[in-house]
């Protein structure tokens, strides 16, 4: 996620309208009316997300929409640049909350939303939610995890705050840092939710080193 707030659970959030946002162990962010679009599951269509970490800058990091395909190599369908972790000392730790990037393994897709409305300081527009996971240490969950960017409800870009980043405007690639989820630049989110929608909504989560 990109801001030091989180919401109810998407349980609570889908009952309300279809809400999410991302993050570990922040103060409750109370849902607002969303969409309506939001899926409580992904639809099947043979796709899923691949998250493939840099080692070296974690913000140059790559997320893919791939085809599954029986019995041959998957087909990479789209791929854009994506970050996640807070670019801190703890950013490479899949094991600190709200700092670290996300832990390697297999996520469920859980659901979409094209114009979340997060609320005051939330996260807005285009988001993905993917299932809670144990880190390595087998102790931590890293909870409310999603694909997002940043952006108004609708998808416009709020204005720039000279010497200060805005939450709902993308500034740069300093905005790739996020505190555990996986974040894309406006455009690409959009043009991923695009591909979903004409190749079918991506079932998974994989992420790799």
């Amino acid at each position: 996620m990109g801001i030091r707030r989180r919401i109810v659970s998407l349980a609570a959030a889908l009952t309300l309208t279809g809400g999410l946002v991302a993050a570990e162990a922040a103060p409750a962010l109370a849902a607002q009316a969303a969409s309506g679009k939001t899926t409580a599951t992904a639809a099947a269509g043979g796709t899923y997300l691949y998250f493939n970490k840099n080692q070296r800058t974690p913000g140059k990091s790559a997320l893919s929409l791939m085809k599954s395909v029986p019995g041959a190599r998957d087909t990479v369908l789209a791929k854009y640049r994506a970050g996640s972790g807070d670019g801190g000392p703890n950013g490479k730790n899949e094991c600190a909350s709200s700092q670290g990037w996300l832990p390697n393994g297999t996520y469920r897709v859980l659901a979409h939303d094209a114009h979340y409305n997060g609320g005051d300081q939330g996260i807005n527009g285009k988001v993905i939610h993917v299932q809670d996971k144990a880190c390595e240490n087998g102790r931590t969950t890293r909870a409310e995890l999603f694909v997002h960017s940043e952006m108004w409800p609708e998808g416009s870009q709020a204005a720039a705050r000279p010497g200060q980043d805005n939450p709902y405007r993308w500034d740069g690639p300093d905005d790739y840092r996020s505190l555990g989820c996986i974040k894309l630049k406006p455009a690409d989110i959009g043009n991923l939710f695009d591909k979903a929608g004409r190749y079918g909504w991506p079932t998974e989560l994989k992420v790799v080193s």
